[in-house]
């Protein structure tokens, strides 16, 4: 049975337009919209709308243990796909039916507080990712050796750089034990050696079974971490399969628009 089964899932997006030196307007369908309405007729302005699908009809299927790369051009849809998979977000069409518990890295800081310190945003992460206390400290001192930042636990995040900051969050995430991980370029603001240290970390844990979907630039890291790979553009699919083809074919397409 596939881990995770994405049938026909699509997301749409409405945009504002504004027209200026009008009277007329029609009626907000979001409440950020309804927000503006007061000021909007009290300076005669009106909003148009237009349809953005930020995925239309994505369909595939992950089995336990597989490594998946998502790749492709800013601005593709896998932010967005993931926010799917992770429930952050619903969709318009489709669905996405998750068996098994998921781990999330989708951006940097998600889930911590800046004002608190390490060991308390630990702790914090933790309890949201689906932790019990008990387990937190169970795994702390790995949680805390894994991501360099011993020295400053009882620093607030605050003053943390970005690169610290990731690398307790991806701790976090690897040894909440999920059966299946999530990322979005959480390597992007490390160093070249902690990337290093990620990629092991993560192949270690595709063996033991854990599945990984992986959203990288990074398409070496793609070829040496994934099995198979999805290459999205403009919400969609353009090709599924061995993920050394499918960057191969992305990297042409790539180069090819670049000349």
């Amino acid at each position: 049975m596939s881990i995770i089964e994405v049938e026909k899932l699509s997301k749409r997006y409405k945009i504002s337009h504004e027209k200026k030196n009008l009277s007329y307007f029609t009626l907000r369908d979001e409440i950020t919209e309804l927000a503006r309405k007061p000021i909007d007729l009290l300076i005669g302005r009106r909003r148009t709308k237009e349809e953005l699908w930020a995925l239309k009809d994505i369909s595939f299927n992950v089995q336990p243990g597989e490594a998946l790369g998502l790749i492709g051009p800013n601005g593709s849809g896998k932010t967005t796909l993931l926010k799917l998979l992770t429930r952050i977000t619903a969709p318009t069409e489709g669905q996405a039916i998750i068996n098994g518990r998921i781990g999330s890295l989708l951006e940097v800081g998600t889930g911590f507080h800046p004002e608190l310190t390490g060991r308390e945003n630990v702790y914090l992460n933790g309890a949201i990712l689906g932790m019990k206390k008990k387990e937190i400290d169970e795994k702390f001192d790995q949680i805390v050796s894994f991501a360099e930042v011993e020295r400053f636990l009882d620093t607030p995040l605050k003053r943390y750089s970005s690169g610290m900051s990731v690398r307790l969050a991806f701790s976090v995430a690897v040894h909440f034990d999920p059966d299946i991980l999530l990322m979005d370029e959480c390597l992007a603001v490390g160093d070249l050696a902690f990337q290093k240290k990620c990629l092991k970390k993560m192949n270690e844990e595709t063996k033991g079974g854990k599945t990984i979907i992986f959203v990288s630039h990074d398409l070496q890291a793609v070829r040496g971490l994934c099995k198979n790979a999805v290459w999205l553009e403009k919400g969609k699919m353009m090709k599924q399969g061995p993920a050394n083809e499918i960057v191969d074919e992305y990297q042409r397409s790539q180069e090819i628009k670049a000349n």
